[in-house]
């Protein structure tokens, strides 16, 4: 098969870029992959055109909504019209006219809380499947491990579905997660298609603040000098709403927020408006840019330092997918090293909860009562616990055989908690260490770029002219042109020298 010929005929492009074809050639050839390419080189088109080449459906597993929207709605207007997306856009009678016809789409995307539904089960068991694919592959050890642990259970589902050829993808993942991706997955043989997460044309720059105070002034500026569009990112969802509106109050218009706490229909608009070009500026927690295509995006700022370097690499390689120089722009102050560990702790269940659910569960067990879905939700309000706290928590219930069909074990629940305390404990030191890794690469005098490539165990051939600020960093190339001063300027020179100065200032 000419597989040049394929992607011209559906994509429109007339080769692949590096890694693409790799990739493409391994799942037609029926083989499992775990692949990792970089931020912007288009992993999507990795199993979208196998899935359009190979009989049967190919179920492709998302981590977000508005990401399953987006490639559901690309392709559509590709004119690539059998796909599909199995989530909460749909309404009642669509969803359950997709499950009834599953058979008749080439791609079907869902995520992994989906798949644990018997109905959702029952119809793609009955349906042949060509590809089972896990976009995103890095949040099976993210997240899975902690608030959504539905990842962790996709391995299983893998089998169900007779083990079809599955790809694993992602831009991110050290050794030690890529090892985790496929020992969850249970992938007997993988080839495997890793490439360089070096991003050259992203300049990286630190700038650091002695308060909060200076860092919202300073970004004000930054806002004012660097060519857009651009994203900023925050830690919670008040940061995101109070920096969209002093942004505004600065006269930028063209600038939302962005967070999971909004409506879906909300969400969507915001990031069609920003990839068509009608906001300039996001301030978003990480709940944005997952798969976002917006190719000119021209700066990331981390108003806040994310929880490690993954996350770090994921939101900067959002920038620059067009390949033109960009920037990664953190800002630091000494108060912000102390707010991931706040997060951490909040993102599982500690000690006091801990005996707090226990109470609870040997008083159920007591009265011969089952767990029901009221129950979760009086255990989440009364005890505080958060949904993803309570996730894992109960995931790690049904492991130790302490919860099976609502009904609760008393004899395994001790032992369970005290292997659940001891599970939240590494997970914590894990967390609070990729924390310190974070710091360690904000506070360094060393090359920040040699540094991350160290981190995923790779080496820097060669330095980009604009590195970073601890080598060779030439801001003004970032800087929005002034266009009064670029014209006296150019009126002053002869025609070869005023194309210089154009391209130079582009």
């Amino acid at each position: 098969m000419d597989l040049e010929k394929e992607l011209f005929n559906y994509f429109g492009y007339s080769t692949f870029r590096p890694g693409q074809r790799e990739v493409i050639q391994s799942l037609m050839n029926r083989e499992n992959v775990l692949a990792m390419l970089p931020t912007g080189t288009g992993k999507s088109i990795c199993f979208q055109l196998p899935a359009l080449l190979l009989p049967g459906t190919a179920v492709v597993v998302s981590p977000l909504l508005s990401l399953m929207e987006d490639q559901v709605q690309q392709l559509k207007s590709q004119g690539i019209k059998k796909v599909a997306a199995i989530n909460s856009f749909l309404s009642l009678y669509e969803r359950k006219r997709v499950i009834e016809t599953l058979a008749s789409y080439d791609i079907v995307y869902i995520s992994p809380e989906s798949l644990m539904s018997q109905t959702i089960m029952d119809a793609l068991t009955s349906t042949t499947i060509s590809l089972f694919v896990i976009d995103e592959a890095h949040c099976i050890s993210q997240w899975g491990h902690d608030f959504r642990t539905d990842y962790l259970k996709l391995g299983e589902v893998w089998e169900q579905l007779s083990c079809p050829p599955c790809l694993a993808i992602t831009a991110t993942a050290t050794k030690e997660v890529q090892k985790d991706i496929v020992s969850q997955l249970r992938l007997p043989d993988v080839t495997s298609h890793i490439f360089s997460v070096h991003r050259p044309n992203i300049a990286i720059q630190v700038e650091k603040y002695k308060d909060v105070d200076e860092k919202v002034t300073e970004l004000l500026n930054w806002v004012n000098k660097l060519n857009g569009p651009g994203l900023i990112y925050v830690s919670s969802r008040i940061w995101a709403e109070n920096l969209a509106v002093r942004i505004q109050s600065e006269g930028n218009q063209y600038v939302a927020y962005y967070h999971g706490g909004l409506e879906n229909d909300d969400r969507l608009l915001i990031q069609q408006q920003f990839i068509n070009g009608q906001l300039d500026i996001i301030c978003c927690t990480n709940a944005f840019g997952m798969g976002i295509n917006k190719n000119n995006v021209r700066y990331v700022i981390h108003f806040h330092f994310p929880q490690h370097m993954e996350a770090y690499l994921q939101e900067i390689g959002r920038a620059g997918r067009d390949g033109q120089s960009s920037i990664a722009l953190l800002l630091y102050s000494q108060d912000d090293r102390y707010l991931p560990i706040s997060l951490i702790e909040h993102e599982l269940p500690n000690k006091k909860q801990l005996q707090a659910v226990n109470r609870y569960l040997e008083m159920l067990a007591s009265s011969k009562l089952s767990l029901t879905s009221d129950d979760e939700i009086q255990i989440q309000a009364q005890i505080g616990l958060t949904e993803g706290a309570w996730r894992f928590l109960y995931y790690h219930l049904q492991l130790q055989n302490v919860i099976h069909l609502g009904n609760v074990n008393k004899q395994a629940l001790p032992y369970a908690m005290t292997l659940i305390e001891r599970k939240v404990e590494r997970r914590i030191e894990e967390k609070v260490q990729k924390v310190q890794e974070m710091i360690n690469f904000i506070e360094c005098d060393l090359c920040r770029r040699e540094y991350y490539l160290s981190y995923f165990e790779e080496k820097l051939d060669q330095k980009p002219i604009n590195c970073c600020d601890n080598c060779e960093l030439y801001l003004e190339g970032y800087m929005k042109i002034n266009s009064e001063q670029v014209k006296k300027s150019i009126e002053l020179l002869p025609w070869q020298e005023e194309l210089k100065q154009i391209f130079h200032q582009l």
